[in-house]
């Protein structure tokens, strides 16, 4: 019996580096060598606060691996091969899959939350699921797909078009840097920031924001009369209320961030919800059909072309021993942080 390193997860707060049984590959599956897996905000509350679907659990779900042993069945895909990993594994036979709607799956499986993720040096997975990584694409990059096509699908349901002026609130943080960036591969005029600290501006402006606030008094004096499309990322309840304050008529918000507690709409955003009709739309995932869909083959695509930059706002590359005390850290707000990477089995990536 192989074994390999991985962080278990026991209990919220219980999170322990340890041997376990390495995987291994079934029919129609891979096993995957981790080569980078991020935080999400979701493994804070997961892993400090609410806890999982089940325990023991292996965390982590936006990551990239090699193939490293193929299943009976699996075709098109050869040992060494770099994939990025879509978290969600639908059922495909729900009535929002059959629609292709598969960020809506009723009865879903989902590394890091209801299978074992990719906190581990191995992890198995369905070989029908993956997408093979453009040559010459970083494997850091492959592990970052999932917050940019998060970004993505959530624009595509606004009405952002070239002219448009957009606000990111939480701008500072990696969804938010992939909103700005998809902001201004659509044709956005102005893309204004709004996040909390001048670390996370100066990254904001690097992403392509025309502007950067971290104050109130500051965007109470570049609102104007609001913004077309305003993307909602940090799941602040008093952050969703100010994002209806400062769209425009007809304006869109969508809402990225998953709240903590209560989200109250004061009277007068109520009041300007309604007379300016502005919409304001939920964004769930980032899955369409064909499975994984064009939020992620775009994602790679603009990621490969040089459009999609990454790396300027990884802020932490770490090994396994590290995950536990550093995310717990992320949840305490101790570090600073934007993109935090796991490097299971090392910092010495194959050249993909």
């Amino acid at each position: 019996m192989s074994m390999m390193k991985a962080v278990v997860m026991h209990g919220v707060g219980d999170v322990r580096l340890e041997e376990i049984e390495k995987p291994t590959a079934g029919p129609g599956e891979v096993v995957m060598k981790v080569a980078a897996c991020g935080v999400c905000g979701s493994d804070l509350d997961r892993m400090y606060k609410k806890g999982p679907h089940k325990l023991p659990l292996v965390t982590g779900h936006e990551f990239s691996a090699y193939i490293d042993e193929i299943g009976e069945g699996v075709e098109g895909f050869e040992v060494g091969d770099l994939v990025s990993v879509p978290p969600m594994l639908p059922c495909f036979a729900c009535e929002p899959c059959v629609q292709g709607h598969y960020s809506l799956c009723e009865d879903y499986d989902y590394y890091g939350s209801r299978r074992n993720g990719a906190y581990a040096e191995y992890v198995a997975g369905p070989a029908n699921l993956l997408l093979k990584v453009p040559a010459g694409l970083d494997a850091r990059a492959a592990a970052m797909v999932d917050p940019a096509a998060i970004a993505l699908h959530a624009i595509w349901r606004t009405k952002l078009t070239a002219g448009s002026r957009v606000a990111v609130m939480g701008g500072g943080g990696p969804i938010g840097l992939f909103s700005i960036q998809w902001a201004r591969i659509m044709g956005a005029t102005e893309i204004v920031s709004v996040d909390v600290s001048d670390e996370k501006s100066k990254l904001a402006l690097e992403a392509g924001a025309t502007t950067a606030v971290s104050s109130t008094e500051e965007l109470e004096a570049i609102v104007g009369t609001g913004f077309d499309v305003v993307v909602e990322t940090t799941g602040v309840p008093a952050v969703a209320d100010q994002s209806v304050g400062i769209t425009a008529r007809h304006g869109d918000v969508t809402l990225i961030g998953i709240p903590n507690a209560p989200v109250e709409i004061s009277a007068a955003n109520w009041a300007r919800l309604m007379r300016l009709e502005i919409n304001i739309r939920g964004s769930w995932n980032s899955f369409s059909a064909p499975f994984p869909g064009s939020e992620w083959t775009t994602t790679l695509e603009h990621m490969a072309n040089g459009n999609l930059t990454w790396e300027f706002m990884i802020t932490h590359e770490e090994p396994l021993e590290k995950v536990a005390d550093t995310i717990r850290a992320m949840s305490e707000r101790t570090i600073h942080s934007s993109k935090v990477l796991f490097l299971p089995n090392g910092a010495d990536l194959p050249t993909n």
